[in-house]
């Protein structure tokens, strides 16, 4: 049966009694005994027994690479920028939490790691801060959490790593900062900057936005208090903070308020505001966004390469439909000019070797091939200038639709009895290398080194799955041609929690709400299931939807996937997405200046030569998304269809849908 209609004001007593019992639970789980596995007390004193059993340094050359993780550290090596230094991280398998304090250190030229185990090394943390200088890599805070995730524990210790010798060294000082993770840490000259951070004490997350400079001459903390009427960033989490020239900027962040009615509820706040630190008077201003700025998200990575802030990835909360949020991961690459403080969009430049692949195509036309037949005959300089330009694109688009391969292997033609034509044209997407670029993610490291960015590992969720990362990526920052996948992403494990796990949790709530449980509570249970089938898919999903996998999903489903995959291949951006039988011409010309305003980035080119840089710029977007436009199209007629078919169960299955408090 169909979930009944809503009485007014039903959702906001949900929403009460939700609050209530979360904050019973969190009471009885500080009052209740302790399991051995949330004894983070007893984790950490026997994880310091092992350590005090080291005595010598051991380096394991060429091991295996890192298990998947987030929230670690990596940093290039002052001393040899082909190498990267990895430390921390977790990683969460659906079950259980596993923290971790092993050092890899990485030769990116060789694509060898090496394992290092030293003496009084640091316990295992994330979320914590990496700073290099010199020879040596500087290290605080993070946070240890149990493996039920029941308890956590927030350092306030403070390490120096030698790169000489792999040794650690705990830097005892007066006046550091309190426990906390999520904060951030910069180099500034001979002077590390800290701001910000959390810290959980399981009744209430504080959030912080003290400010801290340890001198590493003097080996002196120093907290920085704001002067009186003096502008200052809010307390904030999960912000970035980057270094150039006399000016230190902040960026973004998360944190969370308590609303101000009677639910007391928390209300999580994405931020987007950016500020510069002038490191000389220690004074805050508001930096006004100019140029083309990302829109809010939470968990992205940032970096500076040379005049140049780097952003990648992040997380956005949409509405689907009504009262129905989906998380999106993105993999959009921004950039921020330090010295004009404008934000632009990053557009990888026109890969040469497609261009000499579509010059091999051409040269290899019969000469007695009508181009408008095989546009892939047609150069591009045809494309952009022709007055039949138009339906040179349109012949390409239906080429493309038409060369599509489904599940069983058929091909989709719209012309069929015309062998003879069929065989001339070209198949244009199996002629154009596959495009290579890091899936949506958060909580990613990244690092810049010799010109070339790194991106490694972080976390993204596929249907009600986290799935941590361990793949990683580099760009070429000169040519910013294309990504590299140095090490593909492993199969990501995931246990499922058994019903004796989730009968143990939850089993002070059956006590308590076992006299008072109603037909609300089963719709609960029924929204919640629902929500799993609702969360986000990235373009592995894509394709595998486009492709047949699941043709026979139920309309509620294929409509949520659907949306999901328009939103993660970035489809609800109309200047980077050609609208529906828009040609390569018209969608040119209606979004020339976001192409333009991207290829001057990489060019400094005017007039002419500009106008022709954004064109391959577009081009290049349009062909990439063309086909899987084209399929979605037809998934959404049938779709249509369907529920033209069947109204009224389509409506009571879209009240089921979960709605978020």
């Amino acid at each position: 049966m169909g979930k009944k209609t809503k009485k007014p004001g039903k959702g906001k007593e949900k929403t009460e009694r939700k609050t209530a019992r979360a904050e019973e639970k969190k009471a009885r789980r500080e009052t209740k005994k302790l399991s051995p596995e949330d004894d983070i007390d007893a984790i950490l004193l026997s994880i310091q027994k092992e350590e005090a059993k080291k005595k010598d340094v051991q380096v394991d050359d060429n091991v295996p690479a890192p298990s998947p993780r987030s929230n670690c550290s990596l940093t290039v090596n002052p001393l040899k920028e082909t190498e990267l230094i990895l430390y921390g991280g977790e990683f969460y398998n659906g079950n259980k939490t596993f923290v971790y304090g092993d050092l890899f250190r990485y030769d990116v030229e060789k694509l060898e790691w090496k394992l290092v185990s030293s003496p009084n090394s640091p316990p295992p943390r994330s979320a914590h801060q990496a700073v290099a200088w010199k020879n040596y890599v500087y290290i605080f805070g993070g946070e240890f959490t149990s493996p039920n995730q029941e308890r956590f524990h927030h350092y306030k210790d403070f390490w120096m790593l030698d790169l000489k010798t792999n040794q650690w060294e705990q830097l005892n000082l007066k006046g550091c900062p309190s426990p906390r993770s999520g904060h951030r840490m910069v180099l500034y000259k001979h002077k590390i900057i800290l701001f910000g951070g959390f810290y959980d004490t399981l009744r209430e997350v504080r959030y912080y936005n003290d400010l801290f400079v340890f001198d590493l001459d003097q080996f002196k903390w120093q907290e920085i208090k704001p002067k009186p009427a003096a502008m200052w960033p809010t307390a904030r989490s999960g912000f970035q903070l980057f270094v150039y020239q006399d000016d230190i900027f902040l960026y973004g962040g998360y944190s969370k308020e308590v609303s101000s009615d009677k639910s007391n509820s928390e209300k999580g706040i994405v931020h987007s505001d950016m500020w510069s630190l002038d490191p000389k008077s220690w004074e805050w201003n508001k930096v006004k966004k100019s140029g083309m700025p990302p829109g809010p998200r939470a968990g992205f990575s940032m970096c500076v390469h040379k005049r140049r802030a780097l952003l990648f990835g992040g997380v956005v909360d949409i509405e689907v439909e009504v009262d129905v949020m989906m998380s999106l991961f993105l993999n959009e690459l921004y950039g921020f000019q330090l010295d004009t403080n404008r934000w632009y969009p990053l557009e990888l430049r026109k890969e040469k070797s497609t261009k000499d692949k579509l010059k091999k195509i051409e040269q290899n036309c019969p000469d007695d091939v009508d181009k408008k037949i095989n546009p892939a005959c047609a150069t591009r300089e045809e494309t952009e200038e022709s007055d039949d330009e138009e339906n040179s694109i349109d012949y390409i688009s239906k080429n493309i639709a038409s060369n599509m391969s489904i599940d069983d292997g058929e091909t989709l033609t719209k012309s069929e009895g015309k062998p003879k034509e069929s065989s001339a044209k070209l198949d244009l997407q199996s002629s154009l290398p596959e495009v290579v670029k890091p899936c949506g993610r958060i909580n990613a490291c990244m690092a810049v080194g010799r010109d070339t960015l790194y991106i490694y590992g972080g976390m993204m969720e596929i249907k009600d799955q986290e799935i941590t990362l361990d793949d990683l990526y580099s760009l070429n920052l000169s040519k910013l041609d294309e990504w590299k996948c140095i090490i593909p992403a492993s199969e990501s494990e995931w246990v499922e929690a058994s019903d004796d796990d989730e009968e143990n949790e939850d089993d002070d709530e059956d006590e308590s709400d076992s006299d008072g449980s109603t037909d609300e509570d089963e719709d609960d249970e029924e929204e919640e299931e629902e929500e799993a089938q609702n969360a986000s898919v990235q373009v592995v999903d894509a394709v595998a939807l486009i492709k047949g996998v699941g043709k026979n999903l139920r309309r509620k489903e294929r409509r949520s996937r659907i949306e999901q995959i328009r939103a993660s291949l970035g489809l609800s951006d109309s200047q980077r997405t050609p609208l529906p039988g828009e040609s390569l011409r018209d969608f040119y010309r209606r979004t020339n200046m976001y192409w333009q305003m991207a290829a001057h980035e990489h060019t400094q080119h005017t007039g002419k030569e500009l106008r022709k840089d954004g064109f391959d710029l577009a081009e290049a977007r349009y062909r990439e998304l063309k086909p899987i436009l084209d399929e979605l199209a037809l998934l959404e007629a049938e779709q249509k269809a369907e529920e033209a078919e069947a109204p009224e169960t389509s409506a009571k299955k879209r009240g089921k849908k979960k709605t978020r408090n």
